[in-house]
């Protein structure tokens, strides 16, 4: 039996779903492996290159800013689960001008995005709102500000249902990431240095979890049934509709990765840095 760590470095069913999938139906022991689910949040580049990771996104930036030759090999989704949450009142991006967001770091891959983003809707970042720098996790304290009025919106991710939220906390989401911004973002990658692309544990890694996303394309009702096991505050019928309006439709069924789509996203996402770009052929295995 082959051993291999896999690091999430984000929490919720962008980062965990399809790893989840994977290890309750199986597939990992089908494929002869011991798969350790890491939490790779808090890890340094260094740490993390000795697992493979599910984060595509930070990989991306690494690869790009350090020089670390990541290497993606299958590709869940092209449209990151990441929301604008506002304040009521607050019906769109662009109303954003002058007020607070809480929103991750600019050198983190949410960050980054969210800043694309922002730009894309004629606003910048660092001029016309204030950013208040916030880490990623459940967001209860991002909410908790918002009910306060310390901020006016929040940048939030997938441990939360955004139109749960805000029916409950009387908010309005502004904006989808994935509707704005498309790069391969989870999936499965490693550095060369550290794991060979064509090394057993890995290519039976890529192969479970493309059998998973398969799974998730074939039988929804079982998708949605472990969807709900991470957003325990939706009732089944409202875990249903989240899929259906945010993974069903977007996920991949086989893995494979849009090389005009990565190129654009690279080339953004270099732009936002203020590093070169690099071809998308050379990061992404289509």
């Amino acid at each position: 039996m082959h051993t291999i760590d896999l690091a999430y470095v984000g929490r919720g069913i962008h980062e965990e779903l399809v790893a989840h999938v994977a290890d309750q139906e199986g597939y990992y022991a089908d494929e002869g492996l011991h798969v350790a689910i890491r939490d790779g949040i808090d890890w340094d580049i260094r740490r993390l290159r000795g697992a493979a990771t599910i984060g595509l996104g930070r990989a991306v930036l690494s690869r790009l800013t350090d020089g670390i030759g990541w290497t993606m090999l299958s590709v869940n989704t092209h449209r990151p689960l990441f929301w604008f949450l506002g304040r009521r009142g607050l019906e769109s991006l662009e109303d954003l001008r002058g007020r607070r967001l809480a929103v991750h770091a600019g050198f983190t891959a949410p960050g980054c995005f969210a800043r694309i983003v922002l730009r894309r809707h004629g606003l910048d970042p660092d001029h016309d709102l204030t950013c208040v720098v916030r880490p990623p996790g459940d967001y209860g304290m991002d909410l908790r500000m918002l009910r306060e009025g310390s901020i006016d919106a929040a940048y939030v991710g997938s441990t939360l249902a955004p139109e749960q939220v805000a029916e409950e906390e009387g908010l309005r989401v502004l904006a989808w990431v994935g509707d704005h911004f498309r790069i391969p973002t989870v999936g499965v990658a490693v550095d060369p240095a550290h794991h060979s692309p064509e090394s057993p544990a890995v290519q039976g890694l890529v192969r479970a979890n493309r059998r998973a996303l398969a799974t998730i394309a074939a039988r929804p009702d079982l998708a949605v049934d472990y969807l709900a096991s991470f957003l325990t505050r939706l009732t089944r019928a409202e875990a249903a509709r989240h899929f259906d309006k945010y993974v069903g439709p977007y996920f991949s069924a086989d893995g494979h990765v849009d090389l005009e789509v990565a190129q654009e996203a690279v080339d953004a996402v270099a732009t936002e840095l203020g590093v070169a770009t690099q071809p998308a052929a050379g990061i992404y295995r289509s």
